[in-house]
């Protein structure tokens, strides 16, 4: 398949700038893989699809307030520092981006507060940077979380108000790490978690920390020739373990989002079992490729020539998965990351 094959026209007034509350009352669109059928549910009844002893495995990496504003020593510049990753802990280094990043040279501070700045000590790129925290700061995720702001996608035109911090954040968050959410996990309500497990059906958390690269767009035709950012990710024993049970067991493995299925597909034995592991994957999923861990997927709907949206084709069947983009358009879904979800089955 090409490039070309993932273009669609997407009416901008259907990109959603801010979520449905309560979020689990957003549509759901199931793609039933078996039949070829499509229909139309709202998210709550994403339980219907579960059964006893299935397992829902989500992301629970958490988005961090990854933008920071502060000034330049000096000359007193505003720069927004995009903070990335940590590199050493140890030494508070950080990989980041920087904006205006004509005006950001080595050596250069960049203060945010009197007792918290970084100190620019590589450059990466064209704008992004390698920066040393200052030690007097402490725990850098904890001085983010306090005075960055929520890194909204770039489709999302508009600056972040003080809501989003909560709403985009799933309800399983828990390992700080990502710079965009794991949007399929957007839509789960406590409540609504309160009730599949009730039903029996067990969740079991992974982790993959969500890069800039998500939106990155592929500028090769031939498929074959893009090559995925890598991203750091973890799968507990406890997890594997529910996971392996489930699959012996003949139960439905339920990824919640893109990011989950990745991890799965990144860490599997020759007997088609999830291993335990942690480390980073590059792992990249277009059709014709075949799962072998998740069965149930849930998901937001993508952006044109994503590969997001080739993971989705990969796993719904190209066919269905476009007819049920178009269906979507039609019916006014709202897309994205604060949009609808969808169920394939």
């Amino acid at each position: 398949m090409k490039l070309s094959d993932f273009k669609y026209n997407l009416p901008k007034t259907q990109i959603a700038k801010f979520p449905i509350h309560p979020k689990d009352k957003s549509k759901l669109m199931v793609l039933d893989k078996k039949n070829q059928t499509i229909e139309h549910k709202k998210f709550s009844d994403v339980i219907d699809y579960m059964e006893k002893g299935d397992v829902l495995v989500v992301n629970q990496s958490k988005v961090m307030q990854a933008r920071l504003y502060g000034n330049k020593e000096r000359t007193n510049a505003k720069i927004e520092v995009f903070v990335l990753r940590e590199l050493n802990k140890d030494e508070n280094i950080w990989d980041v981006i920087v904006d205006p990043a004509r005006k950001v040279r080595i050596g250069n501070r960049i203060y945010f507060t009197d007792k918290f700045w970084c100190e620019v000590i590589d450059n990466t790129t064209s704008r992004g940077r390698t920066v040393r925290f200052n030690q007097e700061a402490g725990d850098i995720f904890k001085a983010v979380e306090k005075l960055g702001r929520t890194p909204l996608p770039p489709y999302i035109k508009r600056d972040a108000v003080p809501e989003d911090k909560d709403d985009y954040q799933t309800v399983f968050a828990k390992v700080d790490g990502s710079v965009a959410a794991p949007t399929a996990g957007l839509h789960f309500t406590p409540k609504l978690v309160e009730k599949i497990e009730k039903k029996g059906i067990v969740i079991a958390p992974v982790t993959l920390h969500i890069g800039l690269g998500t939106f990155r767009p592929v500028e090769v035709e031939d498929l074959t020739k893009h090559k995925m950012d890598s991203e750091f990710f973890e799968i507990p024993q406890k997890s594997a373990d529910l996971i392996n049970k489930a699959i012996q067991n003949n139960r439905n493995v339920i990824a919640v989002g893109t990011s989950a299925t990745r991890v799965l597909e990144s860490s599997v034995t020759s007997e088609n079992f999830v291993k335990p592991n942690r480390g980073w994957t590059d792992k990249y999923i277009f059709p014709e490729y075949t799962f072998r861990i998740p069965n149930r997927l849930i998901t937001n709907f993508h952006q044109s020539e994503s590969t997001l949206l080739m993971l989705i084709a990969a796993f719904g069947g190209y066919d269905l998965v476009i007819k049920g983009y178009k269906k979507a358009i039609k019916e006014n879904y709202r897309f994205l990351s604060y949009g609808d979800a969808m169920m394939i089955i």
